[in-house]
């Protein structure tokens, strides 16, 4: 009977060098888009912090103006 189990040193160097010629010219797009995307939260983070503080009051009871 044959064990399937986690695999060991070897294994995962090849592996790595499969994942490598099959995904190799991905990486560095995939890598700058993750990049960019972390950028874009991180400002989206610091340019909305503190706006939810500074909303102007709403008179509740009283209707909008009619154009």
């Amino acid at each position: 009977m044959i064990a399937i189990g986690i695999p060991n040193g070897m294994e995962w160097v090849i592996i790595l060098v499969v994942v490598l010629l099959l995904f190799g010219h991905r990486l560095p797009g995939m890598a700058r888009s993750l990049g960019s995307g972390i950028t874009e939260f991180k400002r989206g983070l610091k340019d909305g912090a503190g706006k939810d503080d500074q909303k102007p009051p709403t008179d509740a009871g009283v209707p909008p103006p009619k154009a």
